[in-house]
């Protein structure tokens, strides 16, 4: 079935917005189509699809629309559909615009330039070739360009993971197990899942699987003080609270209100009554503060440039600048530094990112252990091994796209000296 002509005109609109960088892509979309109630369903999908194709492909694209007559905005917009649904579903295209589009869809990509190839900007390229390689780097781009899966968690006080396939098998949602955390499903296709009792009655979470293992590096156990320090909506949080079986205290801090207000139907959902959502000012708060040295185990998913999450998110690469990443590693230091305060003796830190940069995450680490002295790194094979979770890892969690199927994760666990 065709789309029709206007779906071009939206799609050009929507990326002059988008292309500004000034916020983020998700944002403008649903604003976009708040803005425009006669769009269809079928309609939001390809003209979101389009932009996010766009948003992955900048570069080539970019250079794809250097030939061809007419608009630039026009032309990316035509390239951005033709992926989201085929260059035959597009409606109102003159022959010449026709003839352009399987012309440039013909192009060998791999006789591209890799810096062109990679689809990211040059100072982010040049970062990871330095770390990785060429060859590495091209694998991580690739990987990061194509969209991700949807992750669930199952929730182990609702239901087993045999169960929920089961029941999602039924929907139909043909759906598997995640390859290491043990309660991931992974589901291939984007179904919508908020009218599923399996959703509705708290039985699954949507989170990917990297996310998943970071919460088991916690180690969280029965009855045990947990500080969730950077909690954002909750996905962590909740697989702590279900590895706590509900029992202790969950503190779940956050500096905002609308974030941690996302996270009470998450919570009131999943069944935890172990859960205690806490505004903070800062990460100095005395809030903070009254905690000191109390706490068996604090998680620190510490705000970072999201380069990781570059699957869901294209936009980030285009909106991060070296400048961003220094910014940000101060206040990596001085949220770490003042998490490590509540944490007693025997007790653990896990500090989390979902960036690829070392200078958001073993550059940090390694800073917090030179100025700490009362702490000391805990390999993560040894934790990984405890929870019987099967992958090869180091003294770090490292999760790759390309390797793991996951997004770019960096986890490092830390005990303070009994």
């Amino acid at each position: 079935m065709r789309l029709p002509p206007a779906i071009v005109t939206h799609t050009e609109q929507l990326l002059r917005e988008v292309l500004r960088l000034t916020g983020p892509a998700d944002g403008t979309l649903s604003r976009y189509f708040r803005e425009h109630p006669r769009l269809g369903g079928r309609e939001r999908g390809v003209i979101a699809e389009g932009v996010y194709s766009l948003l992955r492909n900048k570069s080539v694209y970019t250079h794809f629309a250097e030939s061809g007559s007419g608009p630039a905005m026009r032309r990316l917009a035509l390239l951005g559909l033709a992926d989201a649904a085929g260059i035959d579903a597009l409606g109102g295209l003159s022959e010449q615009e026709n003839d352009w589009l399987r012309r440039v869809r013909e192009i060998d990509r791999a006789q591209l330039p890799a810096r062109l190839r990679a689809n990211l900007p040059d100072w982010l390229f040049d970062l990871l070739v330095a770390r990785h390689g060429e060859p590495q780097t091209l694998a991580i781009a690739d990987a990061l360009n194509t969209p991700a899966p949807l992750d669930l968690r199952v929730n182990a006080l609702k239901a087993t993971r045999e169960q929920v396939i089961a029941a999602l098998a039924e929907a139909p949602i043909v759906a598997s197990p995640t390859p290491y955390a043990p309660l991931g499903i992974r589901v291939l296709k984007k179904p919508s899942l908020q009218n599923l009792p399996l959703f509705q009655n708290g039985s699954i979470e949507v989170q990917d699987e990297g996310s998943q293992l970071l919460a088991l590096a916690v180690g969280a156990r029965r009855g045990e003080m947990v500080v969730d320090f950077c909690a954002g909506a909750g996905g962590k949080t909740l697989a702590l609270g279900a590895a706590m079986r509900s029992t202790g205290r969950l503190y779940a801090f956050d500096v905002s209100p609308k974030r941690l207000a996302k996270m009470k139907p998450r919570v009131a959902r999943s069944g935890l009554s172990n859960v205690h959502p806490v505004q903070i000012a800062h990460e100095n708060d005395a809030k903070v503060k009254r905690l000191a040295g109390k706490v068996d185990r604090v998680l620190v998913d510490a705000p970072c440039t999201g380069l990781g999450t570059l699957r869901r998110n294209p936009d980030v690469k285009w909106r991060q600048t070296p400048a961003a990443v220094a910014e940000m590693n101060r206040k990596q230091a001085a949220i770490l530094a003042s998490a490590a305060r509540l944490v007693k003796p025997g007790g653990r830190l896990v500090y989390a990112t979902c960036s690829l940069l070392d200078e958001e995450n073993e550059a940090i680490v390694e800073q917090f252990l030179g100025q700490h002295e009362e702490f000391r790194l805990l390999p993560m094979s040894g934790i990984l091994a405890e929870q019987k979770v099967a992958l090869e890892m180091g003294d770090y969690l490292k999760l790759l796209p390309h390797l793991h199927g996951t997004d770019g994760f960096f986890a490092a666990a830390l005990e303070r000296r009994p």
